[in-house]
């Protein structure tokens, strides 16, 4: 075991085992969760000089930072928080971490609630709405729009292997939505009963590509020749700004068990012995700006190519990592 892991309080390796094996999902709920444990290391830590709390906190970030490649509202959350840990003694450093943790969440807990508002203005009365994957922000979108009064309809896409779609429609439900629930191969034929796509976002670059779950990018090249809008929400935590400065998105590869069990696989190498069968399980894919009608923040909504400038406005022109030594 490293120094760096023995560092690590255990609530920090737990709350990482649980975004990595996805029991941890949504980006807000990610970073809320990250932020979190940030603060309980800051508590539980016992150490007795500046240099090695800060050292125990870049640790214990990092141990976060490792588990969802693409999720980037996780480091987003942690460079708020570092970059507001300030203090000459480790009571001021525990204090001020504490405290920027808390300040991180309290904004989150309120930017869900006015990205739903602003993306509820371009919802109208009657409207059908097809979703892929679970979003939060997108349903906050549809939460606002019945909160208006408009009666909304949707058509879920399961998105497979791991059928978020089935809880976006039980969610939808529980607010009195009619729902479809379709197979994912099935979106172009429901397409013409559509007025919006509407999906969330992993992370977005500074080109206004949309990082999401894989099936997006077709859902909406097929939206965009049916003429039907595409609108992603996604609130400002899930910009990435590395991107600004040429960093690509890393996409995700998950375990090819969510496709093929054990058992599956163990029967086709029986049959297949001479056959390497190669299963990849992509977990994002990126959906050019040209398809996508208009980005959702809580500060209000944008084109996908002036993404930018509210990034700028947000990061600056580079970023680094604070959680490096």
């Amino acid at each position: 075991m490293t120094d760096r892991q023995h560092a690590v309080d255990s609530a920090v390796a737990s709350t990482a085992d649980d975004i990595a094996e996805m029991r941890t999902r949504g980006a807000a709920t990610i970073a809320d969760a990250a932020a979190g444990a940030l603060a309980t290391q800051a508590k539980r830590s016992e150490a007795t000089t500046e240099a090695a709390f800060r050292t125990e906190l870049r640790a214990a970030a990092k141990t976060l930072y490792e588990t969802r490649p693409t999720a980037v509202s996780l480091p987003n959350a942690l460079r708020y928080v570092l970059r507001g840990m300030e203090g000459a003694t480790v009571a001021e450093l525990r204090a001020s971490t504490i405290d920027q943790a808390e300040a991180f969440q309290r904004e989150l807990a309120q930017a869900q609630s006015k990205l739903g508002t602003v993306g509820s203005n371009r919802l109208r009365d009657g409207d059908v709405v097809m979703t892929h994957c679970h979003s939060t922000d997108a349903l906050s979108c549809v939460e606002a729009a019945l909160e208006d009064g408009k009666e909304i309809e949707a058509i879920v896409k399961e998105t497979r292997p791991r059928k978020q779609g089935h809880i976006t429609a039980r969610q939808l439900r529980e607010w009195g939505v009619p729902v479809t629930l379709v197979v994912d191969n099935a979106a172009r034929r429901y397409l013409d009963r559509a007025d919006h796509v509407l999906v969330g976002a992993d992370s977005i670059a500074a080109d206004g590509s949309v990082i999401n779950k894989i099936g997006t990018s077709g859902l909406a090249v097929n939206a965009r020749e049916r003429g039907v809008p595409v609108m992603v929400a996604a609130q400002t935590i899930k910009l990435h700004p590395d991107t600004m400065t040429g960093h690509t998105v890393e996409i995700e590869m998950r375990a090819e068990s969510e496709i093929v069990s054990d058992d599956e696989r163990a029967d086709i190498d029986d049959e297949y012995a001479d056959d390497d069968l190669v299963v990849e399980n992509p977990a994002f894919d990126v959906t050019p700006p040209r398809y996508v009608d208009a980005i959702v923040t809580e500060r209000g909504q944008y084109p996908p190519e002036s993404i930018v400038t509210l990034m700028r406005e947000l990061f600056g022109e580079t970023t680094s990592e604070p959680w490096e030594p």
